[in-house]
């Protein structure tokens, strides 16, 4: 099983940046991809970014070119850099690993866009 604590939500402004962080439990050298998700109030969850363990990363159209996803293999930490946040971009922003044919899940970290 992979534990994985999400970090780093808050209050932004619009135009503003935030970094979530995403730490696992077990060396994501193993894991064959994680990714970011996101879900609004009354919408279901997207996925918006994703890489995998050769970091070959994929984006979402509506964040391409204002977020970035990236790993730290040695701090078993994959990170989402949000930058140019809109109004839009408000929701619970949930990490995933896959790793042996599961899913896994962190438990969501809120980013809430507003002036």
């Amino acid at each position: 099983q992979v534990q994985l604590v999400e970090s780093g939500g808050g209050l932004v402004q619009p135009g503003g940046s935030l970094r979530l962080s995403c730490a696992a439990s077990k060396s994501i050298i193993s894991i064959n991809a994680m990714g970011w998700y996101r879900q609004a109030p009354g919408k279901q969850r997207q996925s918006i970014a994703r890489i995998t363990s050769g970091d070959s990363a994929d984006y979402t159209d509506s964040v391409k070119g204002r977020f970035t996803i990236s790993r730290d293999n040695a701090k078993n930490t994959v990170y989402l850099q949000m930058n140019s946040l809109k109004p839009e971009d408000t929701a619970v922003y949930y990490c995933s690993a896959d790793y042996h044919g599961s899913r896994y899940w962190g438990q969501g970290t809120q980013v809430t866009v507003s002036s």
